[in-house]
């Protein structure tokens, strides 16, 4: 039995591998510019397809913001960067009424658009700005607008945030508050390429000019691929996965004692709409008509990890989320 979407008629099969075909050129185009990550270029995707926003974190150099300006050029999107540091202010991100005198001496105010007026928002080192500054990205993040003195501005469309975050040099940092957080769709941790990898792109980037990305997407492409995502039906076992997954992370909730002593706090039904969201990205981009399990215990560690906190006990003995993820998600393995 098959629930939550419709791609049952030949138009929609169709429609599923074309697009799957399309993205699996935006892969490869990609793989031209980003070597040795295709977990963290899929994950990257799957967060855009599934219209939402992504959190990269990673130490220095390991290509979080040519990956962003990879996707931007792929995707065809309007891209912006932010660099976050202490002293910037919300009217850096948002925008600003400036005053303007006419030749005739009338005073009146303009607004003038903020670099968060684009398709595809860099925020550069988001955890190095104050939480004042932060916040300023939850309204147009979840709302997809931004009100300055009582007016409201639309954002483009489509409009997604990729932030990274340095977990090193945490000295005058300011940790996202759990609501910024729960806001990306997924927590992308950025590793060492392997050894192939890092001899391609040694021998890449020291040479001649580098090759250049292609465009493959339009946004209006990218807008209808994330229409048909909701389209993709789910099956009534993977929704029970889903469910049981995420209620199992709970600490009040769960029937497993290595969660009530190890979890402070758990995620929330965002966390069930999400990995919702991108096991259905991930099976359109595999070019498949509906989602399986496999995609369930393959992304609930990026979707589940940023909205789970360790108790003092799980702290003070070692244990890590990874851990405790892997441990609930053995039941679907």
């Amino acid at each position: 039995m098959q629930t939550l979407g419709d791609v049952n008629s030949a138009t929609s099969v169709d429609q599923v591998e074309a697009v799957g075909a399309k993205l699996a050129t935006v892969r490869s185009a990609i793989g031209t510019a980003i070597f040795g990550q295709q977990e963290v270029v899929d994950q990257s995707l799957i967060t855009l397809l599934a219209g939402g926003h992504g959190l990269l974190i990673g130490v220095p150099g390991l290509a979080k913001t040519k990956l962003v300006e990879t996707l931007a050029v792929v995707l065809g999107l309007q891209p912006k960067r932010i660099q976050f540091t202490p002293d910037l202010m919300p009217t850096d991100i948002v925008g600003s009424e400036v005053l303007e005198e006419s030749a005739t001496g009338a005073r009146t105010f303009r607004f003038v658009k903020g670099p968060v007026f684009c398709q595809l928002l860099m925020a550069d080192e988001i955890n190095r700005a104050s939480p004042r500054t932060q916040s300023a990205l939850l309204q147009a993040m979840q709302e997809h607008h931004v009100t300055v003195a009582g007016e409201r501005y639309e954002l483009p469309k489509p409009f997604h945030v990729l932030a990274t975050q340095n977990p090193l040099e945490q000295e005058g940092t300011y940790p996202l508050p759990e609501a910024q957080l729960d806001r990306f769709l997924m927590q992308i941790d950025v590793r060492y390429p392997d050894l192939d990898a890092e001899r391609q792109m040694l021998l890449a980037t020291t040479g001649g000019e580098e090759e250049a990305v292609p465009v493959v997407f339009t946004p209006d492409q990218l807008e209808s691929a994330q229409r048909l995502v909701r389209r993709i039906p789910v099956g009534e076992k993977v929704v029970d996965a889903i469910l049981n997954l995420v209620r199992s992370a709970r600490p009040d909730e769960t029937p497993h004692d290595f969660v009530k002593s190890n979890v402070a706090w758990g995620p929330g039904p965002r966390a069930s709409q999400a990995l919702m969201l991108a096991i259905r990205a991930r099976a359109l981009m595999d070019g498949r008509l509906a989602p399986s399990l496999d995609d369930v215990v393959e992304l609930a560690p990026p979707v589940l990890r940023h909205r789970m906190a360790l108790s003092f006990t799980a702290r003070a003995e070692g244990t890590g989320l990874a851990e405790i993820i892997d441990r609930l998600t053995e039941e679907y393995r």
